[in-house]
């Protein structure tokens, strides 16, 4: 059993050792026998190389691919750099006209051009700043881009009266493209209501008929006057005053009830809050994201159409409620002018109160602000307007017309207060065809920009123009104040309200003097233009009846 057993195993074992001497005799065989070392290298070199040759692949696509993306970022920039230059020759030298002949200037960026420097605020009266240092760099006469639209700014008082002169000839009335694009004016155009001046033509006919002459004689010097006189008690009242937003107030209210009967006592809105929102965003750039200063005007000016819309409804449905005011006349001409429809009047009676209530309530504040830190001027308006209450027979009670037309040195402070005010930067005309000037050449579709402040503060033209002195205006002649005074405009069509504009001044100062009210500063009154003409922190009072 024993002698068996070790037999199976030796053989086993001697199976296995047979095996591992073979494994030997080939290892051997190739590592000694060059022949097979050979191929087995050869072998090894080949697969080496097929490794390689596959990475080298990969390698290879990927630098291909590398090198595409590389073409198509150069390509990219290329194209990005051309357009760059494109609009960049293109902003600063438009098509057709060569680069010499426009006036000195600069555009600034493409797109926004200067409209950045051109509304930082300036803390005085004076001329803004933003016209003031292109003046003396580039002369009176020089080219910018506000907003994107390329604008010829001028403080040439007799290149500004022959341009107001050419009106529908070689330019017409402008506005910035912010107030283009809240009220819409392609739909105007479109439905022909801009077409050979139509909308201006009829606009002014209107306000004539309702704000002219005729209308102060009877009936809006008297109201005007009783209005004043209660709005002056109710400001005694109280513990002070901000003059710019009362005097606001009080002016809207008064042009409102004329427009279309507006009471602020029986309307739910207020409606001159709303008003003041449409100012605010008048000279931002036409964007209308939510959260910018012109998405908030657009929405406040689709409010007041909304409530002016539904006044007109209103009185259509229910005649008795009629007024005979200047929205019933539009809602009647509708029937004799195709022009005039339900969306194009609350946008001619928002742009009255716009043109309007703003800029009168501005430059009452300012001339508020004069006659109270100039004893000199009150003591002469106290006296003039004292003689005038004097002279009426016994019996007689409130200013007539033939009193306002005697007001000369009440009349010397309002025209003063103008000349200084220059509420608006500027008065806008799109040029029709090219306008020489000077060996320029201001191109077809481009805007003009009058300056009123520039010329009205001229040095040359008025002595210390920034010193309130009403008594300049006795020796300041017509050809004097002709090209150089132009707070309504001027040329052919010159501010059909400027009459009422003047008067609801001369009535407010009347009423105030003679009352004896006395405004008493608590705080603000720093002017600024950033670029409309305000107060900054605002300008409060207290008001105070008593002797002067």
């Amino acid at each position: 059993m024993q002698g068996g057993g070790g037999g199976r195993g030796d053989s086993s074992s001697g199976g296995g050792g047979r095996a591992i001497l073979q494994t030997r005799l080939r290892w051997s065989s190739v590592v000694f026998n060059p022949a097979s070392r050979r191929l087995g290298l050869r072998g090894e070199r080949n697969g080496a190389a097929e490794r390689r040759g596959e990475e080298g692949k990969k390698i290879g696509k990927e630098e291909e691919k590398e090198w595409y993306y590389y073409l198509f970022y150069i390509g990219n920039l290329w194209v990005l750099s051309l357009v760059t230059v494109t609009i960049i020759i293109h902003w600063s030298k438009p098509a057709g006209i060569g680069r010499s002949r426009l006036p000195p200037g600069s555009m600034g960026l493409p797109f926004i051009g200067e409209t950045i420097q051109f509304i930082i605020p300036s803390n005085s009266l004076d001329t803004p700043s933003f016209i003031k240092k292109r003046i003396q760099k580039y002369g009176n006469v020089f080219k910018t881009s506000l907003v994107g639209r390329p604008i010829v700014i001028s403080s040439n008082s007799d290149f500004n009266h022959y341009i107001l002169q050419q009106e529908g000839k070689l330019v017409e009335i402008s506005y910035m493209d912010s107030f283009d694009k809240m009220i819409d004016m392609k739909e105007m155009s479109d439905n022909g209501f801009l077409l050979m001046g139509s909308m201006h033509k009829y606009t002014r006919g209107l306000v004539s008929s309702h704000f002219g002459n005729e209308k102060l004689k009877e009936i809006l010097i008297s109201r005007w006057e009783l209005i004043v006189n209660q709005t002056l008690q109710t400001w005694s009242k109280r513990n002070s005053i901000e003059v710019k937003r009362s005097s606001s107030e009080m002016v809207f209210n008064f042009t409102a009830n004329i427009l279309f009967g507006y009471d602020p006592e029986k309307s739910v809105e207020n409606f001159g809050e709303i008003v003041c929102d449409i100012m605010e965003g008048m000279m931002s750039i036409p964007l209308k994201i939510p959260g910018t200063t012109f998405h908030r005007c657009f929405k406040a000016y689709e409010k007041a159409s909304k409530l002016i819309s539904d006044t007109m409804k209103e009185r259509k449905e229910n005649r008795q409620k009629q007024r005979g005011d200047l929205l019933d006349q539009l809602t009647y001409d509708m029937e004799k002018h195709t022009f005039l429809n339900e969306s194009n009047i609350p946008k001619i009676i928002t742009g009255l109160l716009i043109a309007s209530f703003e800029t009168l309530s501005i430059t009452l504040t300012l001339a508020i602000k004069f006659i109270n830190e100039t004893p000199l001027v009150l003591d002469q308006l106290l006296k003039e307007n004292e003689e005038i209450v004097k002279n009426r027979k016994n019996g007689e009670n409130g200013i007539t017309w033939n009193e306002y037309k005697c007001m000369t040195f009440t009349m010397q402070v309002v025209n003063e207060t103008l000349r200084m005010a220059s509420v608006a930067p500027g008065i806008l005309r799109k040029v029709l065809q090219d306008i020489q000037i000077n060996g320029y050449t201001i191109p077809k579709g481009w805007s003009i920009m009058v300056v009123p402040s520039a010329v009205q503060l001229n040095p040359k033209i008025f002595v210390d123009p920034l010193v309130f002195n009403p008594w300049r205006w006795k020796d300041l002649g017509l050809e004097v104040t002709m090209k150089n005074f132009i707070p309504f405009g001027g040329g052919m069509r010159p501010c059909s309200g400027s009459e009422f504009s003047k008067m609801v001044m001369a009535i407010f100062i009347h009423v105030m003097v003679i009352t004896k009210y006395k405004f008493t500063k608590i705080k603000g009154g720093e002017i600024v233009r950033k670029p409309l003409l305000g107060f900054g922190d605002g300008y409060y009072v207290k008001v105070t009846k008593g002797e002067h």
